[in-house]
């Protein structure tokens, strides 16, 4: 089993390319209402990868702390960041983030909270956190059941697998957030469609850390078994995945 500080690795150019934007026309309207943010609060983005939640606060006008623990992620976020001062990019992991206690106005993070240590997160999350602080997580990406073409994708992926489980057994984990968020409490799910040609759905899926990388002898037949699927689902040379925003906010 891959530490999972190390599961992107050999991923990131796939990540930054391919990965599912987050909205900011989505996620910031409804952190202004929820929360008061503003462009004064400094953030921290925890497990940042390439720095795309990060991108949603620095479009709001924010500073914001990158906090990734894998070296790969963080060369590709500075590189993608070239002269942005409000951006600091952290060697740190959600569990010890090297961040100062009581300083942070919202701590942050995306997709990468399903591969955390809860306990030990929310406690580090706590930490940095002024008084009064906010916890966001924004999960978004694919769904994994609401579509043929979702299902057909999830069930290559868990093939992939070592265990042949689900390839979301960790997502359990965003249930336990309202265990922590004891206060002011909000939650979003908010579906979508994404629409992708044949080389924007193998990067895709490249950049999932349960895909073989090209190296992995594997690779063949996993990039056969894909271009199967596309075929069988794509329309007009574009196959439609189901998408879903999960939207957690909160303070302890």
């Amino acid at each position: 089993m891959l530490d999972n500080t190390r599961r992107f690795t050999g991923r990131a150019a796939d990540y930054d390319q391919y990965r599912e934007r987050y909205d900011a026309s989505i996620v910031l309207p409804r952190l202004r209402e929820w929360c008061d943010l503003t462009p004064d609060w400094l953030i921290a983005d925890i497990g940042a990868g390439t720095g795309m939640l990060a991108d949603i606060f620095l479009a709001n006008g924010n500073s914001v702390f990158a906090v990734e623990p894998n070296a790969e992620m963080r060369r590709a976020c500075i590189l993608l960041h070239p002269g942005q001062h409000l951006l600091q990019v952290v060697d740190g992991t959600a569990e010890a983030t090297t961040i100062a206690a009581h300083s942070i106005d919202l701590v942050c993070c995306g997709r990468a909270f399903h591969w955390f240590d809860v306990d030990q997160a929310m406690a580090e999350a706590r930490r940095i956190l002024r008084t009064d602080g906010w916890f966001v997580s924004v999960a978004f990406g694919r769904a994994d059941d609401a579509l043929d073409a979702n299902l057909a994708i999830e069930a290559l992926l868990r093939s992939m697998t070592s265990s042949g489980n689900s390839t979301r057994d960790a997502y359990a984990k965003y249930a336990r957030l309202p265990e922590f968020l004891v206060r002011d409490y909000r939650q979003e799910q908010i579906e979508g469609a994404m629409l992708l040609t044949w080389p924007e759905l193998l990067g895709l899926m490249r950049s999932l850390s349960h895909s073989p990388l090209p190296e992995d002898p594997r690779f063949p037949e996993f990039e056969g078994r894909l271009r199967d699927v596309f075929s069988r689902y794509a329309v007009e040379d574009r196959i439609t995945l189901a998408t879903r925003y999960w939207i957690n906010v909160g303070r302890f």
